[in-house]
């Protein structure tokens, strides 16, 4: 018969599960016992005769179906109430003696109150060690405790750690919405701006942006655009914008201000128009007319279109003579040709009329905004003034030739 393999002494779990752990001395389990650290004596049972410690040697593991002893139970002692004063014999009182014959009563057959370890005989339990079974031992209602108790532990961290990652990311809440920044000018022209800023950093898109002039709306774009341009502008003017995001009928703190110019157009794309003040000066021919050199008038410029440069229609009025005459436009030089009376031929009452040619040319000098529309706000020119060969009766003039300096103002 094979010799069953020899386990070696020391502490293993209880197999009558009545405490933590258990001496196994190499050949039977033994009385020391320990429970959280603290050793004792408790006898498992009654050993075995020498007969059969010499035919029979333990496993590690219990015999199946096996139970081990219990201690009898222990009636406690009732103790006095905190605060409890025994009565007093009264004077003269003699206590009973017990009636002859009687036997206090004694301990069960085989109980043995719990000793310490060293009673037993083994050694003391490792400090700090905690003993392992021997192979194949079966589970403990302490092991089977610790055992339930590393996956329950387990699984309260993993709750915990979910509950504070909620918390934290918080999906039930509605993330910021964040202010649009990075606002940043784009291509100007006379008549339009444009710009762009930056997408959010963190979090979700926008529902569409806002576009904000002087504080009131002027337009919007989806939330995955990030640019906008608007046209109909002024020429040579600023202007600022804001933009907000709206997400949820919710909208943003409007972003800084960016601030742009609209394009300045030349000089030649001004509109001539509007009422001037000119100042007439004859620099050339003055001594073969009569009447003054240096006049002051009113001129009126009528663009022929409704808007921008064009052709002009002038009202015009020299040496206290008025006429019309259209002015072509070529960028910003205007010219118009016409026959009038322009310095009759004597004076007084022996003054007749002279057809003559007169020749006026206009140059725009400076231009500005005037009602959101570019003008032209300064002028210089010439007229010229040919007079042909003219007698009436006795009197004549002889052919000439004037030339006035002009000079056209608000």
């Amino acid at each position: 018969m094979a010799t069953p393999p020899m386990v070696p002494a020391g502490w293993y779990a209880d197999p009558a599960g009545r405490h933590e752990y258990r001496y196994w001395d190499g050949t039977y389990w033994t009385a020391g016992v320990a429970d959280g650290g603290i050793t004792a004596a408790d006898p498992l049972e009654a050993p075995p005769r020498p007969a059969q410690q010499a035919a029979f040697t333990p496993t590690p593991q219990p015999a199946a179906g096996f139970t081990p002893a219990q201690p009898a139970e222990a009636t406690p002692t009732p103790q006095p109430a905190a605060g409890f004063t025994p009565a007093q014999a009264a004077a003269g009182f003699a206590a009973t003696q017990p009636a002859a014959g009687f036997t206090p009563a004694q301990p069960a057959a085989g109980f043995s109150p719990v000793q310490p370890a060293e009673a037993a005989g083994v050694p003391p339990l490792p400090s700090g060690l905690g003993p392992a079974a021997p192979p194949g031992a079966p589970l403990t209602p302490q092991r089977r405790r610790r055992g339930r108790a590393v996956p329950a532990g387990i699984a309260l961290l993993v709750v915990v750690v979910l509950i504070t990652g909620l918390v934290l990311w918080a999906p039930w809440k509605s993330p910021p919405l964040l202010r649009p920044t990075g606002l940043t000018a784009g291509s100007l022209t006379t008549d339009s701006v444009a710009f762009h800023w930056s997408s959010p950093a963190t979090g979700p898109l926008p529902d569409k942006y806002l576009i904000l002039y002087n504080g009131e709306v002027i337009g919007s774009v989806p939330g995955t655009v990030t640019s906008y341009r608007t046209t109909g502008l002024a020429p040579d003017t600023p202007y600022q914008y804001r933009v907000a995001a709206e997400r949820g009928g919710k909208r943003s703190a409007p972003s800084s201000v960016l601030t742009m110019h609209t394009a300045t157009p030349p000089v030649s794309a001004a509109r001539w128009q509007g009422s001037w003040t000119v100042t007439a000066k004859i620099t050339h021919g003055s001594s073969t007319i009569n009447g003054p050199k240096h006049f002051t008038e009113t001129w009126l410029a009528s663009p022929q279109c409704a808007t921008g440069p064009c052709s002009v229609r002038l009202s015009v009025s020299i040496n206290g003579h008025s006429f019309k005459v259209t002015m072509a436009r070529a960028g910003a030089v205007y010219r118009g040709k016409i026959t009038k009376n322009i310095f009759p031929c004597g004076t007084g009452s022996n003054s007749f009329p002279v057809r003559s040619g007169l020749t006026i040319r206009v140059k725009l000098t400076k231009a500005q905004v005037d009602n959101e529309a570019w003008t032209a706000a300064a002028w210089h020119g010439t007229a010229q003034v040919s007079s042909p060969y003219t007698s009436s009766g006795n009197f004549y003039c002889p052919a000439a030739h004037q030339t006035i300096a002009l000079t056209g103002g608000p």
